[in-house]
């Protein structure tokens, strides 16, 4: 039997990023460099579906590298100032839990770039699926200029007040650089997590 770590088979990562630019040219550009390198790899973009902010520019890079970009926008979104009409599949779901959860079924892994509040319930509740063993996809986090340190402070304070379990903390993965954190998604072993809720008991 081989000792060789697992590697996980991605064919689309689900990128969760602003619908703004934010105040530094430096999440643009990771942003755009994000979407080059799913595209250099032969990957697919799954994502919200906007053409603005960072979900915008993400989105055009896969495309402008000829990549697949599949859009999932909330109905309550879909107007012609938001939604992209450039890529190569376009879902409207019907609210805001369905467009999360077709994201996910979409997706092989998940990445999270700089963001407000709507990016952080994302990956937050992608997190907790992964906690709750509803799905075993790797997760990361694109550090650009520290934007994430905060929040993995904050992880590590939740941890030793006995909120999260130390090994959960393994649930995530953080880079600087869109190249180094896909090659950490790919090369991840997540940790083994038992499901709270088997069948019988739903």
């Amino acid at each position: 039997m081989s000792d060789a770590p697992k590697r996980h088979d991605i064919r689309r990562v689900c990128v969760f990023c602003g619908s703004n630019f934010g105040n530094d040219p430096a999440y643009r550009q990771a942003a755009s460099d994000m979407g080059g390198e799913i595209a250099r790899r032969g990957w697919g973009l799954v994502y919200g579906g906007g053409s603005v902010g960072l979900m915008g520019v993400v989105a055009d890079a896969v495309l402008a590298a000829g990549g697949e970009v599949i859009g999932v926008i909330p109905e309550m979104l879909a107007t012609k100032e938001l939604l992209h009409t450039g890529v190569s599949q376009m879902h409207v779901a019907p609210t805001m839990h369905a467009r999360k959860a077709l994201m996910e079924q979409t997706a092989d892994a998940f990445v999270a770039l700089p963001g407000g509040y709507g990016t952080f319930e994302e990956l937050l509740e992608i997190i907790t699926w992964a906690q709750l063993g509803l799905h075993a996809k790797p997760i990361g986090l694109l550090n650009v200029g520290g934007f994430y340190e905060l929040l993995d402070r904050f992880f590590e304070h939740a941890i030793a007040q006995g909120f999260i379990k130390a090994k959960h903390r393994g649930l995530i993965v953080t880079a600087a650089t869109p190249r180094e954190l896909l090659d950490r998604l790919v090369s991840h072993e997540m940790p083994v997590v038992k499901k709270w809720i088997q069948p019988a008991e739903g």
